[in-house]
């Protein structure tokens, strides 16, 4: 049965697009039909995190006002033919696409997809509001720190409100070591904290930025973050993968 998840963070740069674009691969490798979409209509990224930005003829708006049909506005990822982009316009606002153009584009899309994953904008604008309704589930990401996890917070009161399952959590950009000393919230924490199931967690790691400089994404670079996001990606579609543990070992000459 296909799923429309919507990947929502509250506040702005805690790597929402960048999880969005490497699930979305993780994917569509395992041969499962994928459709990435943009719904930061005015500001997209996805095309640039794909590597597809030089193949954008049509997009979300497009299809919308019914300028082209949705077939037409697909971009094929080049990397997994199980996966495609919907692009949201460079122009334009969130006001071009209303709650129901986007739940029919959505139900679209389900017919072709297994997986629609729904890139929402930051905030809790209309443009946020438009793509819950359209989604079955939501994935939050979050960064430890407490100003993400307080606007994560309204985040999941907004989807309560909407009648919407509980979100699975992503915490991004934790550095381990900060983890071990005290000094940063454990994504374990995180969940707690906001009483959601933790899916996994991503570690800080420069091949991330290296990937988005080189237009593609960091399913392409041998890295802790990719190895993370695999098995985010194994937990997402089901599959039994161990947490990695921040607990100190005891060896035998100390603790490591």
């Amino acid at each position: 049965m296909s799923q429309a998840w919507v990947i929502v963070s509250g506040k702005g740069g805690v790597g929402k697009s960048t999880i969005t674009a490497a699930l979305a691969v993780a994917l569509a490798r395992r041969q499962l039909m994928t459709v990435a979409v943009d719904t930061d209509i005015g500001l997209r990224s996805l095309d640039i995190l794909l590597g597809l930005q030089n193949k954008i003829v049509y997009d979300m708006v497009d299809v919308a006002n019914k300028d082209c049909k949705l077939k037409y506005a697909l971009v094929q990822y080049a990397g997994a033919p199980a996966l495609s982009l919907l692009p949201a316009s460079q122009l334009g606002s969130s006001a071009d696409v209303n709650a129901e153009l986007m739940g029919k584009l959505v139900r679209k899309l389900k017919k072709r997809f297994s997986y629609v994953l729904m890139d929402a904008p930051a905030g809790l604008e209309r443009g946020v509001t438009n793509t819950l309704h359209s989604a079955d589930h939501a994935l939050l990401i979050v960064t430890p720190d407490d100003v993400s996890i307080r606007d994560a917070e309204r985040v999941i009161t907004l989807l309560a409100q909407l009648h919407k399952p509980r979100p699975l959590l992503i915490v991004n950009r934790v550095v381990p070591e900060l983890v071990l000393r005290g000094e940063m919230y454990s994504p374990q924490t995180v969940a707690n904290t906001l009483d959601v199931p933790l899916l996994g967690y991503v570690p800080e790691d420069r091949a991330v930025l290296r990937a988005l400089n080189r237009h593609q994404t960091v399913m392409d670079e041998d890295c802790p973050a990719r190895q993370a996001l695999e098995r985010i990606s194994q937990r997402f579609v089901g599959e039994y993968v161990p947490m990695p543990s921040h607990t100190k070992r005891r060896w035998f000459f100390g603790w490591r």
